[in-house]
């Protein structure tokens, strides 16, 4: 453990957990956007994916730039530009500019990941699977703090001062500018050229990890992205009290990161996923079915089962692909989770406008059985670490 936690990397943890405290400011303040701008769900849906967008599916983008050019400003102008822009979202003229910023934002997002990833695996001596669930980890305490700091502040400033909110991620920006070092290029022969040869050799296994990160990604965003309206909307909770469930939500994918990456240390990432899949499902129904603490349990072990996959399928997808580590990261991390949020999310508010957000809910809950039937196929020689 004390080989894996160096100076470096838990710099590179630090700007993991400010950028994704930034990141959930879409989804926490969601309520009191959708009632100063007057949105339906689709159009909070239609928000959620632009901003998915720009924070997930660009990291593609962002994977393949930093596989050719090797430099810290990815993790210091990414943290800074989300920072900024996201706490900017309630000073917007009106829905386009809300999603202009929403997109810049995200792009913040997008630019820290595939890079930090790739340099926070790199680390790793043997226990691989351990090493991206801690970096994992940090951005997801960063995810549940998250929640709680924005609608602290929106209650108390309002939206129009909430462009408050973004000096911590000023400082930490600036701080990690000052100490970061210039990222490793990982190339023996100084060739910065991206290659797709790799990527064309084990398309058939990519292609499954994709796939099932997409189908979880489905579950995991529908939840978070209208958590906070469903717990607003429909069972009648403050803007506080559903901030505070929003963050019980992150808290238990912080658990799930770290325990999936030991898990697939020991079993393997292949066992990892097939548990997650199947054992998920009847933790959400309790969450749906029943109400208070009950529920509140069943959201948080639903969502730790369901997110023990989370660094497993990163670090299966790098193993792979090891010469391009950033864009595989990019692949299953981002991408994969943005085509979701892009996709799919904008047509859950638009059926949740018709049905409801419950039976949305109950839906997306029940996908992961479909996950299990898929992740059978996966190669049953697939590690984790």
């Amino acid at each position: 453990m004390a080989a894996i936690l160096t100076g470096p990397f838990l710099l590179l943890c630090l700007g993991h957990f400010a950028v994704d405290f930034y990141a959930g400011s879409v989804a926490t303040l969601q309520p009191l956007l959708a009632d100063k701008y007057s949105l339906t769900l689709a159009q909070v849906g239609v928000l959620s994916g632009v901003f998915m967008f720009g924070s997930a599916v660009m990291q593609l983008f962002f994977g393949l730039l930093s596989d050719r050019i090797h430099s810290r400003l990815f993790v210091v102008l990414g943290l800074a530009t989300a920072g900024v822009f996201l706490s900017s979202l309630g000073v917007a003229n009106g829905y386009p500019m809300l999603l202009a910023i929403a997109l810049v934002g995200g792009m913040g997002v997008a630019s820290f990941h595939p890079q930090s990833t790739s340099q926070a695996a790199a680390h790793a001596k043997s226990r691989r699977g351990l090493t991206v669930a801690i970096f994992i980890a940090a951005g997801m305490v960063g995810l549940s703090l998250g929640p709680i700091y924005f609608s602290t502040l929106a209650e108390r400033v309002g939206l129009e001062q909430l462009p408050l909110a973004a000096l911590p991620a000023l400082i930490i920006a600036g701080f990690l500018l000052w100490m970061l070092p210039a990222p490793a290029n990982g190339r023996t022969n100084g060739e910065t050229s991206f290659e797709w040869e790799p990527f064309r050799r084990h398309w058939k296994p990519l292609l499954l990890h994709y796939a099932l990160v997409v189908l979880r990604s489905v579950v995991h965003l529908g939840l978070a992205q209208f958590l906070t309206v469903y717990l607003y909307q429909d069972r009648g909770f403050t803007l506080k009290r559903a901030s505070i469930w929003l963050a019980i939500f992150f808290v238990s994918s912080v658990v799930a990161s770290l325990t999936g990456g030991s898990l697939a240390d020991r079993i393997g990432g292949r066992r990892v996923v097939l548990i997650s899949m199947i054992a998920c499902f009847p933790f959400f129904a309790l969450f749906l079915g029943t109400t208070g603490w009950l529920s509140l349990a069943g959201l948080f072990v639903g969502t730790l089962i369901l997110l023990l996959t989370n660094p497993v399928m990163i670090v299966m997808a790098q193993a792979l692909v090891p010469e391009q580590a950033g864009t595989a990261s990019a692949l299953v991390m981002g991408f994969g989770w943005g085509m979701a949020g892009i996709t799919l999310i904008p047509m859950l508010g638009w059926i949740a406008d018709y049905v409801g957000l419950q039976a949305v809910f109950w839906g997306v809950a029940a996908l992961p059985l479909l996950g299990f039937l898929m992740a059978l196929k996966l190669p049953k020689e697939a590690k984790a670490g």
